[in-house]
């Protein structure tokens, strides 16, 4: 009976100790793990990186932050660890695909995760996906691309790359091609350098970072842009939603291009405690203000439009609130199968 009661006491005492350390006690000497869904180059590691760079010294006893990608299955690979394998205890960040919550609704093969329940930490920027053509491309506007096939390099089959222009064959009858296997946007660029596609479905940031001259030498054309609205950047780039009139199309591509607005975000593992939640999105919150890491993304010319941690989690949960029926015609467009 002693020994009963000693262990009971001894169990009593370990959850009195843990539920009083304090967020800088249990951050103080740790490192954080920060893990990238996609290969190496590119926006959402350059802005990963960055963020790795400058957050430590918001969080509470001051941990180290160490980034490793991740790739794999359109970042899948990613969610399902920090989702299943990683220690839930605040100390892994992540980035994945911004359609992760919608892929999850229709069921789309892979999916090993429950982004309602990750602990969402903060967005840096939305994001805005286009599809650019090599000037030397005969292909003018996207109207073309409804009438002649239009090579497209494309990466992992789970990335808005390829989903984007799969759902605008699928539902609005285009003909893009998309050559896969390319190990990310900066070989898929290379690629379209090349001659080995005309063009390639990517973020307005990435390719702002990877090739600045194509822009300001007008060397590529853009197409379509994804996203609400028209970003400032590409005013006279249509958005996927303005080529059809059909007002259950334009419901199911608002669906999906609401993750524009998930854009760059990081999120942690589930059931990680409150205030240790708190300590990570207080000390995001604040890495977007520091002149640092401001300083740093005007270098590298990415841009920043930051949503708090308790926003997306909300927004997360609503994404791709569809009927059931729009949902299933959805489903029937969204991948290459």
């Amino acid at each position: 009976m002693f020994k009963i009661l000693a262990a009971i006491c001894a169990a009593l005492w370990m959850g009195a100790s843990a539920q009083a350390q304090t967020p800088a006690d249990f951050y103080r000497g740790k490192t954080i793990d920060l893990i990238i869904g996609f290969p190496t180059g590119g926006s959402n590691d350059a802005y990963a990186r960055a963020l790795g760079r400058h957050m430590g010294k918001h969080i509470p006893g001051n941990p180290a932050i160490v980034v490793r990608n991740m790739p794999g299955a359109g970042s899948f690979q990613a969610a399902a660890h920090v989702y299943s394998v990683a220690p839930q205890d605040g100390s892994v960040l992540a980035i994945g695909a911004p359609t992760l919550s919608l892929e999850q609704k229709i069921g789309a093969q892979g999916v090993r995760f429950d982004t309602a329940q990750f602990n969402w930490i903060g967005r840096i920027n939305s994001l805005i996906n286009m599809i650019f053509i090599n000037g030397a491309s005969p292909v003018t506007s996207v109207k073309d691309a409804r009438t002649r096939e239009v090579i497209l390099a494309g990466t992992g089959v789970g990335s808005t790359v390829s989903i984007y222009p799969t759902v605008m064959n699928k539902l609005l009858g285009y003909k893009f091609k998309l050559i896969m296997g390319y190990k990310g946007t900066n070989e898929a660029m290379l690629a379209v350098e090349r001659g080995e596609a005309e063009g390639h479905n990517t973020a307005w940031e990435a390719l702002k970072v990877a090739h600045p001259d194509w822009i300001e030498q007008k060397k590529v054309r853009f197409l379509v842009q994804f996203g609400l609205k028209r970003h400032p950047d590409l005013a006279d780039t249509p958005t996927v939603i303005e080529l059809t009139e059909d007002p259950q199309e334009k419901q199911i591509l608002e669906a999906l291009v609401n993750a524009t607005e998930i854009g760059t975000s990081f999120f942690s593992t589930p059931n990680v405690p409150a205030d240790r939640v708190s300590a990570l999105r207080r000390a995001f919150d604040a890495t977007m203000t520091n002149k640092e890491f401001l300083d740093e993304l005007r270098m590298t010319r990415l841009s920043v439009s930051p949503l708090a941690g308790e926003q997306l989690q909300t927004f997360s949960q609503n994404l791709g609130a569809l009927p059931d029926a729009l949902t299933q015609r959805l489903k029937s467009v969204y991948s290459e199968n």
